[in-house]
């Protein structure tokens, strides 16, 4: 009842009733009437869409008070020290390398920029998973980079709250989320039900009450301490959660919780009871030898209690599903949870809707309090096997993956919080548990060696659980803990965890394993290895390394030695799992051996670092032949996929061989497996692993000494290859130090030159490049050098350099000279190279940089590097080079190159040589007494006395037996021998002769060992399958055996080989070693390198020395091997043919290259100012008696016709370019904060359309129409390649390409294409005139005529009305054109008259168009045209063509003779004042009118071609309008007593001789004149005299003049260029007036340097100077309506504008991007998920924003439309990049800000600080203001509509 009272009242006085009530010491009362209150208001069964029960909630904590009132106070009292500031995905945030202790760290933008990070290694990123700002905790980060409020720990002097502020909270709080979470029990719907399941609704609708929850978070700690205690408080949970008894909901909403929490364990309730009984058939049939492990490890009895998720038969036959647990640890991991508190259950709902963002934002926000911190990180604990569950049966794992990771950086980065639930909560073993359990849902029987028996179990690769990374969460925490050393620590103490971890790991050991296809094609190529590469990498390797970090040192060699038992344990149990004995399967080979790789990077480290004896750690050498086999095998198949031997399984294994040897795999598995086999290489025999190696690439066969042979194995294009690569191998094995003594700086050095000798490399990709571990980029290793160190002393940095049109270049790091020199190591290169290509690049600019420093100008040969010396426990690889084995496959493949046996190389001889200076380089230290005794049948004693290379170089070997097929050339064909000396010497050879068979010699020994090993007498039964061959159908010839008679030794085959090199018979002199000089042996080809070795051997000994003297004295021209069969004949001339071949196709390519060349020239140099003849139409068809035209489309060449038009390729293209022009020459900054403003009404467009719109108000319009030019924004500019065509082929052209299907980046039916000849991007074809007879050159001769009459020609000229051309083909083409010109802009760029569509208006839009490409030449040409000359501009201008055209249709309109300017230029006129109507609006006054525009009126609507001397005519009678207009302009300027000075000193000198051409004179007749009447300068003249301070004298006067005439003048003169072809002279700045002048012809000639110029002295009046002046004036004066302020506005019309320029940019990208990543569109209020910044004006758009949509079409596409005329340049404020948007297409640009090593980051990626790369941005301008984007940049695509 009283509730209900309470109801009704005023939520206010309600809640400060009751809170007073609350406040007395027997507060009973109170606490029964607030219950009561909240049953009803907080009760679940109400629709929680409903606000109302969250406004009383409001209103009872804040306790009377409002809601924000109470915020603003519980803030104050905020006393947290950290800033804790909760982010989700997509935000930007820092991390500090050099400030952070946990890689994790990461801070909001405002601690970042409120702390000191400068000069830090730090970077922006945009959050994948979101995260929280760690600023103020020390255990992340270093306090020095605490921003200035969390340094000071403000928190610390905050007063203490009163009691009474969150009384309420404490009261109300606890039954508001009691009720949020019956609410989630409510909802929830098993995913299994048949009822759709929509957990987003139910999340939607709590919306409001969880934000409720994150605000009060927000309130800071006073309010987190209130929450912590009621989310932690058992009691609270205890006495709330069941409800109350008799309320029925509640209980039933309880139940629905009961059924949720009881499948929430590992192991279900039913199975439980099951376990028992069923579990113990488990053991012998139950696979994975992970139990087996588990019975060995101490207290771990195997007793299996998992639930089974999924039916466990799936492909693995009736093999129940392993089980595994260490049950005795700890069964809380496996049982269902229990809850104790709100906070447990809140996380439980949490998890079961799969981590709703809301949620985890409020479970994040509350962490800077620390009791919640840790109760909330046990409780996650606790959950952990939930969380599995749950994302494994997600269909969102992604996101939930994200969410998860969230939350849990947060609490495992900090050591503290990992080490305390480490050791309370068993974390580390829940978590491989974890690991473990959600592998084994996903494990197949492995079919490595043994298929049938096989009891390995491996992943299954192509499960969603790999295929889609579901497990990385798991792993990356597990990570993230063994980060810890404490932690670490404990997980290394552990056996029985130890165990449990290789178990997991054996799980990925032979996963994805290929089959080598031999039939035909696999028909679907898998992409699974994507999945198993990324799951070795994450699962096994990461982990790997977190736990070599610490074993670094003495005190860790426990651990070391534990993880190599269990190693060395697990790789037995697998050998015996797969059946493995000796020999690899064939054909089958897996990139995963993680186990492998976990032994050799312990040993490495064991070693390296922790100084124990690798003896002590090795197995017996039985398993040390068993563990070298596969990663033996890995190596062969790596060559033989690059022998295309694996061509028939698709591009995938080739995929697979490069992701192996990739910069970021490489150190996990190439680097461990080659360092394997360099372990078990120095402790087996050196001849059984030698042996071994040529086995596995199956070239045995091929090591004979006969000429042919027979391979089982290989085709025979397959064995250079593969010998190739064994021999590389060999020599990778033998040389490589990087586990075997380099240190860590020096293997730094190593990779970085490999990646820097492959190619020039940006500083972005040589970090990525090189191998992440052992050598850590982030922050510096103590003891280590630090990645930037090392690359400034290996590298040169090159800027980025700036071809005009090229592509942008990045800064590049290039090796220095020295490194070249001494440091490139070829074999370095050939490990670490993903494409073969790579290596032959290196191998490029080595030979390059050889040749330009004059070292050696051949082909070089790899050049061979000193090695660092080896550790001593590795001493034993030695004994691979001093092997016989080794130097019997050496002299034979020496013998085999000599004899130029088939598939031998340069590069099998190469390597070869390489072997033999290791062997010299690296001796042996002799130790006799274990030498075995010699044994008969060791078949190799017999070719070489010991084992010392030294001593087997010089002995000679005479003959060999060896087995041939019976074709053989060797084979003997003569009778036996006769004489009896003959056949005893025979007989003698037969015994002598040697044999060598590597794979007997093999066999033995493996037999050798085993039984060394092996105490018992169980003789190893070996599978027959391996020896017995495989014969191939189609029986080859019979295999005989015959004797070679060799007689040579190493040595002497060297020096043979020597000669063959060098092609000169006795090229070594028998004293030749006297004379040599080691220094240029270094770098060089073959013959360098014998010489090397040879002088190498001698100085090693004196007795080689003899002997190569001997052999270089006797040594006669060699016998060369038989070369008279008809085989070797053939292969001579089929040589001989390739090589003419060769020298026909050089000679080809060098005649097309000239060709191309000079065609670029003529075509394509945009930039040379020469000109052709040809090209520079302007100038060639004045001078011709009729200009021919090439057709690029037939090839014919012959002149225009009216039937046949021939028209040059143009592109039309609207452009404002003109219209952003501004007076000041700077350019205007962009805005970067809120002050700042971009206004645009300075604007050359906005002052033409207000001066248009003036005019409109008082003047008649189609006068008007005449007085201004418009296309400032939107005018057409047209351009030419200057390529011509007929009309009719191009139409035929135009067809060709609509059929033609490929995707084009323009748009055929739009009338786009490119030019057929130069491929530049055009839109039309400009129709060229016929050309003229010989009368042309009448048009140029100067004349005598009297001014008078010249001007009366011109009128008469003007009256001839235009004749319409005849009706043909080119007029038709025209009209065509001009069709397309006003098709290229928008409607509303040409409609300024008041009827639109009007003849005016259309004549307007004509003459303007040629003054826009006359402006725009002039702005090309800087403005001015003092470079006179014609520029690249007028090669490929068009204006000539233009001109026609446009004369042509504004023929058609005629000028009323009444109103026709030229009247009022030339004649004063009769007063005609009766005439003028009343109602008609007057004319539009000369001085109002644009002198320019009149030009161009006149000249095209004369007739053509116009007299040169009527053009100069039209010029100075408007030049006399144009200087009458600049006094009236500089007058105005005057204040009036100056003004009144010079109109009476000007009037004394008005009779004077030349009073007509005095500025004088005229300054004050003008100024007299405009003074009368109304006078115009009667305008507030306070403000006027304000301004003017300077006084103005006759030279300010004289060049204010000048420089107001000087746009007329340059007109022109362009116009006059283009018309007549006359030159441009070039000329000084300040001469610019008179030269124009003089080239126009109105001054007589060239003045002398000495006079200057007056302007004046130009006037030519046609009739009395002063009548006319009076006359123009009279127009201003005599107007009625306007206002003296809007006349002198029009009046004074300044003609000078700046160049156009785009907006300035910040240096810093920071700046911009902080100010606009965030900020809100002006049109939709939003903050754009693309923001994009206009570089024109500085418009803020949306970039593909839906919201800012108008008629479908995206904002940048409008904004581009209506600021740059359908020509758009945005930068793209989130990736740093510029788009350029122009018509419908758009393309990419580049970015203009460029980090410190010159590099783009595009999509901010790298986060690295930015700055503006001015060369960039110049000549983006550049781009812009020259209109050639759709030139230069490449690659544009269709837009529609869409950006």
């Amino acid at each position: 009842m009283m509730a209900a009272s309470l109801l009704r009242r005023d939520k206010k006085s309600t809640a400060a009733h009751l809170k007073a009530d609350l406040n007395r010491t027997d507060n009973s009362t109170g606490v029964r009437q607030l219950q009561e209150l909240l049953d009803v208001v907080l009760n679940p069964e109400n629709p929680a869409a409903d606000t109302e029960a969250l406004d009383w909630c409001k209103c009872l904590i804040a306790g009377g008070e409002g809601f924000e009132e109470f915020c603003r106070t519980v803030r104050s009292y905020d006393n947290a020290t950290l800033c804790g500031l909760v982010w989700t995905a997509n935000f930007v945030a820092y991390r500090c390398r050099t400030c952070g202790i946990s890689p994790c760290m990461s801070l909001c933008a405002e601690c970042f920029n409120n702390g000191d990070h400068t000069g830090h290694d730090f970077n922006m990123f945009r959050s994948q998973a979101g995260g929280a700002c760690d600023c103020g905790d020390s255990n992340v980060m270093r306090e020095s980079g605490f921003c200035r409020r969390h340094r000071l720990r403000t928190g610390e002097n905050i007063p203490s709250i009163p009691r009474d502020l969150l009384l309420m909270s404490e009261m109300v709080l606890p039954r508001f989320i009691l009720c949020i979470i019956q609410y989630l029990r409510d909802g929830y719907i098993e995913p299994d039900t048949s009822t759709e399941r929509d957990l987003q609704k139910v999340l939607q609708q709590l919306e409001p009450q969880i934000s409720f929850l994150e605000e009060l978070t927000k309130m800071g700690g006073a309010m987190r301490t209130v929450l912590t205690k009621i989310l932690t408080n058992q009691q609270i949970f205890k006495d709330l959660s069941m409800g109350q008894e008799e309320n029925l909901y509640a209980k039933k909403n309880y139940d629905k919780y009961l059924s949720a929490l009881k499948n929430s364990g590992l192991v279900s309730v039913e199975e439980k009871a099951q376990g028992a009984t069923a579990d113990v058939t488990v053991g012998a049939e139950g696979g994975a030898g992970a139990i087996v492990l588990l019975g060995a490890a101490p207290g771990s009895p195997v007793e299996s209690n998992k639930e089974e998720d999924q039916d466990a038969g799936l492909s693995v036959g009736q093999r129940k599903r392993v089980k595994l647990s260490s049950s005795t640890k700890d069964p809380c991991i496996i049982e269902s949870l229990k809850h104790k508190c709100f906070l447990e259950e809140l996380l439980f709902w949490t998890i079961k809707y799969e981590f709703p963002q809301k949620m985890v934002t409020f479970l994040l926000n509350m962490l800077p309090d620390q009791d919640y911190k840790i109760t909330f990180t046990k409780t996650f604990v606790q959950h952990y096997a939930f969380i599995m569950k749950t994302l494994m049966k997600s269909h969102e794992s992604d996101t939930m993956s994200n969410r998860i990771v969230h939350i849990s950086v947060q609490l495992f980065s900090n050591e503290e919080l990992a080490r305390h639930v480490t050791e309370e909560c068993q974390l580390l073993d829940i978590m491989v548990t974890v690991l473990l359990y959600m592998m084994e849902s996903c494990l197949i029987k492995s079919e490595l060696q043994d298929e049938e028996n096989s009891r390995h179990v491996v992943v299954n690769c192509s499960e969603a659980l790999l295929k889609n990374n579901t497990y990385w969460p798991l792993v990356s925490d597990f990570i993230n803990i063994l980060s810890h050393q404490s932690v670490a620590k404990k997980f290394l103490e552990d056996h029985s965890l130890l165990m449990l971890w290789m178990s997991f790991v054996s799980f990925f050991q032979g996963m994805n394993l290929n089959k080598r296809e031999l039939n035909e094609h696999v028909e679907f190529e898998s992409q699974t290895y994507y999945a198993a590469f990324a799951a070795e990498l994450e699962a096994c390797a990461q982990p790997m390394w977190g736990l070599l970090t610490h074993c670094k040192v003495k005190e860790t060699q426990e651990y070391t030695k534990t993880v190599v038992r269990y190693c060395l344990e697990t790789l037995q149990i697998w050998f015996d799992a797969i059946g493995f004995i000796d020999e690899p399967a064939p054909n089958q080979v897996t990139f995963h051996l993680p186990l492998h790789r976990y032994y050799a990077m312990f040993l490495s480290k064991a070693v390296k670092c922790q100084g124990l004896d690798l003896d002590s750690l090795l197995p017996d050498q039985e398993m040390l032949m068993k563990i070298m086999v596969h990663p033996l095998q890995i190596q062969a198949s790596l060559s033989e996929i690059h022998s295309n031997m694996w061509v028939r399984n698709g591009l995938q294994i080739k995929g697979q061989a490069m992701t192996y040897v990739q910069s970021h795999f490489c150190n996990s598995m190439i680097d461990p497996d080659v360092f394997l086999l360099q372990v078990c290489a120095s402790r087996l025999d050196p001849d059984y692993f030698i042996s071994s190696v040529f086995e596995r690439f199956k070239v045995v066969d091929l090591l004979t000494m006969a000429s042919q042979h027979q391979n089982a194995v290989l085709d025979s294009e397959q064995e250079r290859p593969m010998l190739e690569g064994a021999l590389t191998f060999l020599v990778i094995l033998t040389s490589l130090r990087i586990h075997l003594g380099m240190t860590d700086d020096e293997i730094l050095r190593a990779e970085m030159v490999s990646q820097l000798c492959m190619n020039d490399r940006t500083h972005s990709a040589l970090l990525d490049l090189i191998p992440e571990n052992p050598n850590p980029k982030s922050g510096i290793v103590p003891g280590s050098c630090s990645f930037e160190k090392m690359l400034s002393d290996v590298a040169d940095f090159k800027a980025p350099v700036f071809e005009p049109g090229g592509s942008m270049q990045q800064g590049m790091y290039t090796p220095k000279a020295e490194v070249w020199e001494k440091e490139f190591d070829p074999i370095m290169v050939v490990l670490r190279t993903v494409y073969r290509r790579d290596v032959q690049s290196a191998m490029d600019r080595y030979s390059a940089f050889l040749k330009q420093s004059g070292i050696h100008t051949g082909n070089p040969w790899p050049p061979y590097k000193e090695r660092t010396p080896l550790h001593p426990c590795y001493k034993g690889l030695i004994k691979l080079l001093h092997c016989k084995t080794l130097h019997i496959v050496i002299f034979t493949l020496l013998y085999k190159i000599w004899m130029d046996h088939q598939n031998m190389s340069e590069h099998v001889l190469c390597m070869v040589l390489y072997l033999i200076e290791l062997g010299l380089d690296n001796q042996v230290q002799e130790n006799k007494e274990d030498e075995e005794p010699c044994i008969e049948e060791h078949c190799h004693d017999s070719w070489f006395p010991g084992t010392n290379l030294l001593s087997n170089l010089h002995h000679v070997i005479n003959f060999v037996r060896v087995r041939v097929p019976e074709t053989a050339p060797e084979v003997k064909r003569e009778a036996p021998p006769s004489t009896s000396t003959e056949a005893s010497s025979y007989g003698q050879n037969l015994r002598e002769a040697q044999v060598f068979s590597l794979v007997a010699e093999r066999r033995r020994k493996f037999q050798e060992i085993i039984n060394r090993s092996s105490t018992e007498a169980s003789p190893v039964v070996r599978p027959k399958s391996s020896s017995t061959r495989w014969v191939p159908p189609g029986t080859p010839p019979q295999l005989v055996t015959e004797i070679l008679e060799i007689r040579e030794s190493m040595l002497s085959l060297l020096i043979k080989l020597h000669q063959k090199l060098s092609s000169k018979q006795n090229s070594l002199s028998p004293s030749w070693l006297e004379d040599m000089d080691t220094s240029r042996h270094a770098h060089g080809d073959g013959i360098t390198a014998i010489e090397r070795i040879l002088t190498k051997a001698a100085t090693r000994s004196c007795q080689i020395k003899r002997s190569i003297q001997d052999i270089c004295g006797k040594v006669c021209p060699p016998v060369p091997p038989k070369k008279n069969s008809p085989t070797d004949k053939k292969a001579m001339d089929k040589e001989e043919r390739r090589q003419r071949a060769r020298e026909r196709q050089q000679k080809l390519l060098a005649e097309f290259a000239s060709r191309q060349k000079s065609f670029m020239e003529t075509a394509m140099d945009v930039e040379s100012p020469e000109t052709e003849a040809a090209m520079d139409l302007g100038a060639s068809e004045v001078m011709e008696s009729e200009v021919l035209y090439d057709c690029v489309i037939c090839g014919q060449s012959g002149p225009s016709t009216e039937d046949r038009p021939t028209g040059l390729v143009v592109l039309l293209q609207a452009s404002s370019v003109l219209g952003h022009r501004c007076k000041s020459k700077e350019a205007k900054n962009l805005p970067t904060t809120d002050d700042e403003h971009i206004y645009a009404a300075d604007t050359c467009g906005v002052a033409h359309d207000v001066r248009l719109t003036l005019m409109q108000r008082f003047f008649k319009d189609s006068s008007c129409l005449q007085s201004v030019s418009i296309g400032w924004d939107g005018g057409v500019y047209v351009q030419t390649c200057g390529h011509t065509l007929h009309i009719d082929c191009h139409k035929s052209y135009m067809e060709s390409l609509r059929n033609d299907q490929v995707l084009q980046g323009f748009s055929v039916d739009k009338g786009e294409f490119t030019c057929p000849l130069c491929r530049q991007f055009a839109n039309s074809v400009l129709p060229c005139r016929p050309g003229r007879g010989t009368e042309s050159a009448a048009w140029h001769t100067p004349t005598n005529k009297k001014t008078c009459v010249i001007v009366k020609e011109v009128e008469d000229l003007q009256e001839k009305l235009g004749l319409f051309p005849t009706e043909s083909n080119l007029s038709k083409e025209m009209e065509l054109v001009i069709k397309d010109i006003k098709n290229t802009t928008q409607k509303k760029y040409m409609d300024y008259g008041k009827n639109p569509g009007s003849p005016d208006n259309d004549f307007l839009f004509m003459y303007s168009v040629a003054r826009t490409n006359l402006e725009l030449e002039l702005v090309h040409r800087g403005g001015n045209l003092c470079s006179g000359g014609a520029s690249a501009a007028a090669k490929r201008s068009c204006l000539n063509q233009l001109f026609h055209v446009l004369a042509m249709h504004m023929r058609l309109y005629s000028i009323d003779s009444a109103y026709n300017p030229w009247t009022k230029l030339t004649q004063v006129a009769q007063s005609r004042e009766a005439d003028v109507f009343d109602d008609e609006r007057p004319e539009v006054p000369m001085l109002f009118r644009d002198v320019p525009s009149l030009l161009i009126i006149f000249v095209l609507t004369m007739p053509q071609p116009l007299r040169k001397e009527h053009f100069t005519c039209v010029v100075k009678m408007l030049y006399n309008l144009q200087y009458t207009q600049a006094l009236a302009a500089i007058s105005s300027k005057f204040s009036p007593e100056e003004r009144q000075a010079w109109c009476t000193s000007g009037a004394l000198k008005k009779n004077a001789a030349d009073a007509e051409k005095s500025f004088e004179v005229l300054l004050s007749h003008v100024i007299s004149e405009l003074s009368k009447d109304k006078s115009v300068y009667k305008v507030n003249t306070e403000e006027t005299s304000m301004l003017i301070s300077s006084v103005w004298s006759p030279q300010s006067i004289e060049f204010s003049l000048q420089q107001f005439c000087l746009p007329f003048l340059r007109l022109s003169c362009l116009l006059q260029h283009h018309l007549y072809g006359d030159n441009l002279t070039g000329c000084l700045e300040e001469e610019e007036f008179s030269s124009l002048a003089v080239c126009l012809g109105l001054l007589p000639s060239a003045p002398q340097p000495s006079n200057i110029v007056h302007s004046a002295s130009c006037l030519a009046w046609a009739v009395s100077a002063f009548d006319l002046v009076i006359q123009w004036c009279a127009e201003v004066t005599g107007l009625s309506q306007m206002q003296a302020e809007q006349s002198l506005g029009l009046l004074v019309q300044d003609p000078q504008w700046a160049a156009p320029r785009l907006l300035q940019l910040p240096d810093n990208y920071n700046i911009i991007f902080q100010y606009y990543h965030r900020k809100a569109c002006t049109a939709c209020k939003k903050v754009p998920k693309d923001p994009a910044l206009c570089l024109v004006c500085g418009a803020f758009v949306c970039l593909k924003g839906v919201c800012c949509k108008q008629q479908g079409i995206c904002e940048c596409v409008l904004h581009s439309q209506h600021c740059g005329a359908a020509t758009g340049i945005f930068l793209l404020i989130n990736a740093s990049v510029i788009i350029i948007i122009r018509g419908h297409r758009f393309c990419l640009w580049g970015s203009v800000y460029l980090d410190a090593h010159g590099e783009e980051d595009r999509d901010l990626r790298r986060g690295k600080p930015l700055f503006l790369c001015e060369e960039r941005y110049r000549v983006l301008e550049q781009q812009w203001v020259s209109h050639t984007f759709d030139h230069i940049n490449k690659r544009w695509g269709p837009h529609y509509n869409g950006l």
